[in-house]
């Protein structure tokens, strides 16, 4: 027993300085990066198969490749992004019992911001208002569909975030908005189920409110989008309490990785 744990130590230590390596190669490579085969990763490294399988492992549970078994096996790169990042936050605030009043006071406090900032971009009437134009028109279209609406609906939600100009603020906040969103499509869906869905006059207020928030970052006024969009937010997240019950943020439930999944990742 003692030399087989004895003899584990070190082949987890060379699969970990694999996996950082690989871990490396991942985040800094461009969006076609593929990783080598097993039998290229081995020789590269000069280590043991059961080590290139443990640091596949590693980084699996990180979320960065998907190992395929089988005859077409191989490793499937995934570069992380809000999706992935929601999922392990959710995990994180899950664990310590964060309510949904919680997650979506802190959204109140950081997502007009982004609006504000997509009215102060030069380029925002051929980048930033085109976009939302698009997605209030395909949201106006799916009124009677309570589910593809809120999907679209949230969707304005992620372009606001994605045309945020600070990188940084950008990956944070599409953090929140989409684990907030996975929580959101998952009421919409429950309520649809049971014929509780919002009115359609509530929707059709959404598609208004949305149109006037696009107005006012195309006229370039950041403080009147933020205060529209932050009053907005608060109406829309009042909603969705009010039928959760204020309850804890899920990510590890099967339903809730299922929503994480669905839900429209930022263009960042």
């Amino acid at each position: 027993m003692t030399n087989a744990r004895a003899g584990r130590v070190p082949q987890r230590r060379i699969a970990e300085t694999v996996a950082a390596e690989l871990r490396t190669r991942i985040l800094n490579g461009d969006d076609e990066y593929r990783l080598p085969t097993q039998d290229q990763l081995v020789q590269d490294f000069g280590v043991s198969y059961p080590s290139i399988r443990e640091a596949l492992r590693i980084l699996e549970t990180e979320g960065l490749v998907t190992v395929r078994r089988g005859n077409i096996g191989g490793a499937e790169v995934h570069r992380p992004d809000a999706a992935s990042a929601a999922y392990h936050l959710g995990l994180a605030l899950q664990g310590a019992r964060v309510t949904l009043g919680d997650l979506a006071a802190g959204l109140r406090a950081l997502e007009p911001l982004c609006a504000g900032e997509c009215a102060a971009r030069t380029d925002r009437a051929t980048t930033v208002v085109p976009a939302l134009i698009d997605n209030v028109d395909r949201s106006a279209a799916l009124l009677g569909d309570g589910v593809a609406f809120t999907h679209t609906a949230r969707e304005f939600h992620d372009l606001i975030v994605s045309y945020t100009p600070n990188l940084t603020v950008r990956y944070v906040v599409a953090t929140l908005v989409t684990l907030w969103s996975a929580q959101e499509q998952a009421w919409a869906e429950t309520l649809t189920r049971e014929g509780h869905y919002p009115s359609r006059d509530e929707a059709e207020a959404v598609v208004r409110t949305h149109r006037r928030i696009v107005q006012e970052i195309e006229a370039g006024r950041g403080a009147e989008a933020q205060r529209l969009y932050r009053t907005h937010l608060s109406a829309a997240q009042a909603v969705v309490l009010d039928q959760t019950d204020d309850g804890i943020v899920s990510a590890a439930a099967a339903g809730a990785r299922l929503a994480l999944q669905s839900v429209t990742r930022a263009r960042i």
